[in-house]
């Protein structure tokens, strides 16, 4: 990931020789309301191929409620999540949903409705995916035939990489 955001080079997952490892990102992003009540949305994002995989539903909450949230919303991580900037957090999604975009592939549903939160994509726009060129690792409810098959006619027969687990 040479070339790929900040971010990354925190992440003790993409340091790894596994193959099946980094690439992606949790984002929480919590928005002041007035008074104590936030809203709370979350991206699961794979920079290297599928863009935003997955979307939490806008929620407003107390600000103390947040506090028991986040630890609930990153339980399924082994790592701390790492604290990052809103223009930091617009980067990466805006990034990899318009890197996934060009691939042939569209972010979650809900998508539009948690994005508003999210805001605007900030200017300059770095590359990503992986080693300069998408990279597609199967997640348990993709469907790796047909990821492939996009690939094959977005990208051609040898500008991808893919890991696809039975």
């Amino acid at each position: 990931m040479a070339e790929a955001l900040a971010w990354a080079a925190a992440d003790p997952l993409g340091q790894e020789s596994d193959p099946g490892t980094g690439g992606f990102a949790q984002i929480l992003l919590a928005r002041q309301e007035r008074g104590s009540r936030v809203t709370v949305t979350g991206f699961l994002v794979d920079v290297y191929c599928l863009g935003v995989k997955n979307v939490t539903d806008p929620e407003v909450m107390g600000s103390g409620s947040l506090t028991t949230y986040v630890p609930m919303y990153y339980s399924a991580f082994d790592h701390r999540p790492l604290p990052i900037g809103v223009e930091q957090a617009q980067t990466i999604v805006h990034d990899a949903v318009a890197y996934a975009r060009g691939l042939g592939f569209e972010p979650a549903d809900g998508f539009a409705d948690a994005a508003v939160h999210l805001g605007a994509p900030p200017g300059d726009r770095p590359v990503i995916g992986r080693d300069g060129k998408p990279f597609y690792l199967s997640g348990p409810y993709d469907n790796p035939r047909k990821v492939v098959q996009i690939l094959e006619r977005t990208c051609g027969p040898d500008d991808y990489d893919y890991v696809a687990h039975p």
